[in-house]
Order: C-alpha cells, then sequence, then structure tokens
C-alpha cells in the first residue's frame, strides 16, 4: 500500500498542454502518460466518459507508465450508465472489457460513478444506485454526487452499506451544490476538485450543453491558492488515516493549472519532490518556484537538519 494518497490530473490529452505542460515541438517518442508517470502516482482517465476503452490501448497505456511502479489508474464510467441509466447487459460487458486489464494488472484504483446534479437522493435513485454497484460489482465503485441532498444520513448510510466510494469534491457554490466534505465509505477515499469558477456549472454542463473546447475552458479555468489547498490537505489527510487507498484529481486543466495544483497538494501531503516541467514553471515562476531542478539538487546535498 502506497503510505501517500496518490495525486494527479483528470485526463492527459489536451492539445492546449502542448508548449505549456508538455515541450514544444514534441521531441520525437515523447509520450505524454510517461511523462505524467513520472511527476504523480494516478491519473483518472476521462475518455472513459464517452466511449468504451478498447483492451489493446488499456494494455498501451499500462506499458507507457511502467516507469513509476506506484502508478494506478482511475477511470470514469461511461455516461450511459450514470446518465441515460442504460443498464443493457450487453453495454455493461463490452464496457468491462476495457477495464479487466487494468484491474487484472492491479492498476485499477477506482471506477468513477459521475452523477450530474439533477440525479438527487430519491428512492428510485437511490435503487438506480444499487443497481448500477450491482452491475458493475467486481470493481472498486466510487460515486459523485454534485447534489447536496445525498449529504441525508440514508443516503450515506447506502454508500456505506453498498461498499460505494463517496467522492469528495470541490465545485463553484451554486444551488444545493454539494459541499467540501472527508468522507470515507468504504476502503477507497477519493477527492476531485473541479476549481471554483463562477462560470463552471457542473450540472449544466453534464446535461447535454455544448462541450466545444473554448467553453470547457473557461469552465475549468481556475487555480487553487495554496490557502484553499492547505484546506483540502486536512481532509485528504483525515480521508487517508483510515482508507486503504487514496486518490486526488484535479479537474481545472485550462492552461495546465490541474498539474501547478497537482505538484503543490502533492508536496504538501509530503511526497518527495519532483521537478516541474520548464514550460509550466516559466508560466507559473511564483506557484512553482520550489519546484526547480537545482532546490531539490540543493535539498539533497544540504539536507535540513
Amino acid at each position: 500500500m502506497v503510505d501517500l494518497p496518490r495525486v494527479g490530473t483528470a485526463g492527459w490529452s489536451y492539445p492546449h498542454w502542448n508548449g505549456v505542460v508538455y515541450p514544444t515541438p514534441l521531441p520525437r517518442g515523447f509520450q505524454p502518460l510517461d511523462f505524467l508517470a513520472r511527476h504523480f502516482n494516478v491519473v483518472e482517465i476521462n475518455s472513459s466518459f464517452y466511449q468504451a476503452l478498447k483492451p489493446e490501448v488499456v494494455k498501451l497505456w499500462m506499458r507507457k507508465t511502467e516507469v513509476n511502479p506506484q502508478f494506478q489508474f482511475t477511470a470514469k464510467l461511461h455516461q450511459r450508465f450514470t446518465h441515460a441509466r442504460a443498464l443493457e447487459e450487453s453495454e455493461v460487458a463490452a464496457f468491462k472489457e476495457g477495464l479487466w486489464p487494468l484491474l487484472r494488472g492491479r492498476k485499477l484504483g477506482a471506477v468513477l460513478m459521475q452523477f450530474p446534479w439533477a440525479f438527487r437522493f430519491t428512492g428510485e435513485n437511490r435503487e438506480f444506485l444499487i443497481k448500477l454497484r450491482r452491475a458493475f460489482h467486481e470493481f472498486p465503485l466510487v460515486a459523485e454526487m454534485r447534489h447536496s441532498s445525498w449529504l441525508a444520513e440514508d443516503a450515506i448510510g447506502t454508500f456505506l452499506d453498498y461498499r460505494i466510494g463517496f467522492c469528495n469534491i470541490d465545485q463553484p457554490d451554486y444551488t444545493r451544490a454539494m459541499p467540501p466534505t472527508a468522507y470515507l465509505t468504504s476502503g477507497i477515499g477519493y477527492v476531485r476538485l473541479h476549481g471554483r469558477n463562477p462560470k463552471n456549472s457542473l450540472g449544466g454542463y453534464d446535461r447535454g450543453f455544448s462541450g466545444q473546447t473554448l467553453a470547457r475552458l473557461r469552465q475549468h479555468d481556475y487555480l487553487y491558492s495554496e490557502a484553499q489547498l492547505e484546506e483540502w490537505t486536512k481532509r485528504i489527510e483525515r480521508i487517508h488515516r483510515y482508507a486503504e487507498s487514496t486518490f486526488v484529481i484535479f479537474n481545472n486543466d485550462a492552461a495546465g493549472k490541474s498539474v501547478v495544483n497537482a505538484l503543490q497538494l502533492q508536496s504538501m501531503l509530503g511526497a518527495p519532490g519532483v521537478a516541474a516541467p520548464p514550460d509550466l514553471r516559466r508560466g507559473y515562476p511564483v506557484e512553482l518556484e520550489r519546484f526547480r531542478p537545482h532546490r531539490f539538487e540543493q535539498e539533497l546535498l544540504f539536507p535540513a537538519a
């Protein structure tokens, strides 16, 4: 078991990261996953929300992260299951095919069921959550609820009874939005930080509004301050104290801000320092001042007394 929480980003295949997170021009043979695995211990697969994963592609991803033996993936469940509520056996079986290599290779940390804000705690929705949990019973499941009604005692009881991990989230404040929490309802601790941009209407985005690149970038354009990260550090440490494993995912990918904040939080949680990508350091000289290569060389040569 990893002693510290795994911290990483939601996704990695972003053209707007070229020249910001990734070098430009890209060197011959450059692999984004290999690059991120040298900085973090987890990445969340977000493409699985839109299409089933292909087993051969998943196996390739696993090989690209072999540089870091501690590295794991988490994956979002397809929106067909969480939003359209489709539970056809053939669709469930087809989606599982892309998860089996990760599970069998011990590289799957969790499968995230991301529900829309409109999915409130009702008897009908509770029963559907249980059905979905049973449909994917072989996998470690975590549910992200964006409506605060899921804080009800009976709702939390459902998470506990059916061993569903509770996804603690940070999101903009809006009507009945799920507030920051530090819940652990299974062996998996899970945190997702979406940013607090008031233009980031998570509920609206999930209900099928246009997901054009510029709109997404506006929604995910937020940089957490160190004070805000400190607040989450305390929550994450409480969760991880009792969890078998803990995952912290930053979803504020605009301008590489998720990588900046992931590096900062990872360090706050006590992980060994890693140098930030050069292009990212140039874009965020203040936030990443302590993530310069020679800073870590100095700490190795002259450790604190």
